[in-house]
Parts: structure tokens; sequence; C-alpha cells
């Protein structure tokens, strides 16, 4: 006989096979819910915590998926929209900008109008790159592999954006956190592209103090998404912005110190040396 949990997983599974099928015809939650016989509260809640986001979300993340699947091809907007189960392009653009944090356009010219200065430079931590833009901080990102590999990595987020090597004050601002005031963190300027879901556990993450930590549940919970530490921890991990944006500070609830994209010894070590500072400026 099996038990409630996997019967709740097939449930998930068919409604997450149904919305991939059908997700041109943009099901909305009552559809979605009919087809596994649930309510559409019950489907809602299930959903999200087996999933890690609401349905309504994951079928914005499969119509932009295949939007800009179609915009590759260079399709016209209209055609994208049309292709995707989209009334028409305003819709388009408005689930660009909530999934993609950008416009269709931005996206189909990949950032040709954008210019970013970017450099390298030795932490404590070893070295970095690090980009910006007029608006502030827009990469950081330790250079583990070289020079080459880190820039081709940057170019990879924006790819027909203009570069220059440069060393502007934007950077050696964000950079004195590393040998002089750590503690003005929270004035450094910041220019990020990610999802509205991305963009606010990159915020939550900016309120955890240095020298303190949390766990993924508690940053999910604050970020306004409890349940969703799978989701909360993906968007923790594509973090564009490192250090600045303390994903180092995020560790799993039973207290160990867990995954880091840059290395688990580097993470113990970042996370030594801000309880280091905090102790002496207090």
């Amino acid at each position: 006989m099996e038990t409630q949990q996997a019967l709740d997983y097939k449930r998930i599974a068919e409604a997450i096979s149904f919305l991939k099928e059908n997700f041109k015809s943009q099901p909305n939650l009552e559809e979605a819910a009919a087809h596994v016989h649930l309510s559409p509260f019950h489907f809602q809640r299930m959903f999200r915590e087996w999933a890690g986001v609401s349905p309504k979300q994951f079928l914005q993340y499969l119509s932009a998926t295949h939007a800009k699947n179609i915009l590759n091809t260079g399709a016209t907007l209209l055609d994208a929209a049309f292709e995707t189960g989209l009334s028409g392009t305003g819709r388009l653009h408005d689930l660009f900008v909530k999934v993609e944090g950008m416009t269709p356009g931005e996206y189909k010219n990949g950032g040709t109008l954008l210019h970013i200065n970017y450099a390298f430079a030795d932490t404590p931590f070893g070295s970095v790159i690090i980009a910006s833009t007029a608006k502030g901080i827009c990469y950081l990102a330790f250079a583990d592999e070289g020079p080459e590999k880190a820039f081709a990595q940057l170019k990879a987020v924006f790819p027909n954006a203009q570069y220059h090597p440069v060393v502007d004050l934007i950077q050696q601002n964000a950079l004195f956190v590393f040998s002089q005031d750590w503690s003005k963190l929270d004035e450094i300027k910041l220019h990020l592209k990610g999802t509205d879901f991305q963009i606010k556990v990159w915020e939550t993450l900016l309120k955890i103090p240095a020298g303190g930590l949390t766990t993924y549940s508690n940053l999910a919970a604050k970020a306004g998404y409890e349940g969703a530490s799978r989701a909360v921890g993906t968007a923790v991990a594509n973090n564009p912005v490192a250090f600045l944006i303390p994903c180092h500070r995020v560790i799993k609830s039973t207290g160990e110190i867990g995954q880091y994209h840059w290395g688990s010894i580097r993470k113990n070590a970042i996370i030594g040396w801000e309880a280091s500072k905090a102790h002496h400026a207090i």
C-alpha cells in the first residue's frame, strides 16, 4: 500500500507533466488542480511544498524558457508571444520582466547597449574578477581558473555587452570591504539582473548582519517564501555578486556549513574572518 507521501509525489509529478505539455494554453490554477483531483487551495500548497514554487511561477518559467528559445532563432517578439500562448507582446513583456528581470528586447540584444568595466583584484580569499556598470557592481566572482576563464564566464552573463578593462571608483569602493571599512557593505551600489524571486532572495541575504548566519529555511521565511527552501537555495547558488551578496552566511539547519559555489574551505574562511571582524568591532 502506498504511503500518503508517495501519493502526493505522484500527484505533483502528474501536475508538472500536465503543465509542461499544456503551457501554451496557459492553464489556470483551477484547471491544473482539477487535473490531479485536488482543490485549488490544497493543490497550491502541495505544489509549493514539493516544487519550491507556486504553479503559476512554474508555468511562468516554462513559458519564459520557451519564449527565449523562440527569440534565439531570430523570431520577432510577436511570434515569440504567439508561440508561447500569450495574447500579445504586452504579456510577453510582463512575463520577461517578472521572470528574467529584463524586457524581451533586452534579452534579444543580449545587453548590446550595456557598457561594463571589469578588473581583477586580490582579496584575502583569492583573486576575483569584478565588473560594474554606471549603476553599480553587476558581477563579482573568484577567478580560481585564471583570468581568461573568469572573463569568459562574465561574458556568458552579458554576451553582447561592450567590455572595458577599467578599474573605476565603483569597483574600488566595493573592494574596500576586504581591506578597510567592511562594515559599510550596505552602502555599495549593485546593478543586479535576475527574476523578481531571485532579487527578493538576494535582498534578504543583504539583511543578514556581517558575522551572522542563517539557514535556508529561515531565509525562505524572511524572504516571504516559507516552505520553499529548495527554490531559495537555487537562487542563493545563482548569486552573481560573490561576498557582497553574502550567500556564504547561509548554512544547513543541522549546523553544517554546506555547499558553496567557490568551495566549502573558502566559505569556512570567510565566515571565520567575518566573525573575527565583528568580535573586534564590539
